[in-house]
């Protein structure tokens, strides 16, 4: 069993999106059409870019990056044609700058007949990347602790609507319950609130209720 004890707070991890969002951006009549994936793998996000290709067969340049783990450990990018670190760079710097995770930026540019110059690309490709994840629903990454609470069938109502209240102003997660020979309550509780949900159980049940812990995972949560 897990200790209620918990370690100092940490760096938070990278953020992610909750769905994919496209985006137009228009720079001297070029036209630079953005698309944010969320994914799972550097396959999966290749798997985006391949389909975005097919899609704008006839544009000219499908610039990218990518960020995958849990961590942002695994991150590419691409400049497609573009001049060398006018594109793929600048995008990954700002999918770098904004601390997310686990998505591909796919930036497909029809050139509209005027030269931007390196200074011009740079800003057009950062902007593009910028203004899409403006627009995208981010999803914060936590990890929480798994936690069950057992309950004999007559306290389950009451106890369930305590954790369930605990869980609002909490920033936990009441994910389910189980019925069988006791009523089995399922929790994601941040790590710095296991005590103070071990103490508020037994206020509530007079000592005869504590939480039983389990592992720890990596948690979305609407930011």
């Amino acid at each position: 069993m897990a200790s209620l004890q918990h370690s100092p707070r940490s760096v938070p991890l990278p953020s992610t999106i909750a769905r994919p969002v496209e985006h137009e951006l228009v720079v001297k009549k070029s036209r630079f059409l953005t698309l944010l994936h969320p994914v799972e793998s550097v396959a999966e996000a290749e798997s985006v870019i391949a389909r975005t290709r097919k899609e704008h067969w006839d544009a000219r340049h499908h610039c990218t990056a990518l960020v995958v783990g849990t961590h942002a450990d695994q991150q590419r990018s691409s400049d497609d044609g573009e001049p060398s670190g006018t594109a793929g760079i600048p995008m990954l710097e700002v999918l770098r700058h904004r601390h997310v995770t686990d998505l591909v930026a796919v930036v497909t540019r029809y050139f509209g007949g005027v030269l931007l110059g390196a200074g011009g690309l740079v800003r057009a490709y950062s902007n593009a990347v910028s203004e899409t994840l403006d627009l995208a629903p981010v999803l914060r990454r936590e990890v929480m602790v798994e936690v069950t609470v057992e309950v004999p069938h007559a306290e389950a109502g009451r106890i369930g609507n305590t954790l369930h209240e605990w869980c609002q102003t909490h920033g936990a997660v009441l994910e389910g319950a189980d019925y069988a020979a006791a009523a089995r309550f399922r929790l994601l509780v941040p790590p710095g609130r296991l005590v103070e949900l071990d103490a508020d159980l037994a206020s509530a049940s007079s000592g005869t209720i504590s939480p039983a812990l389990g592992d720890s995972r990596v948690v979305d949560v609407p930011a």
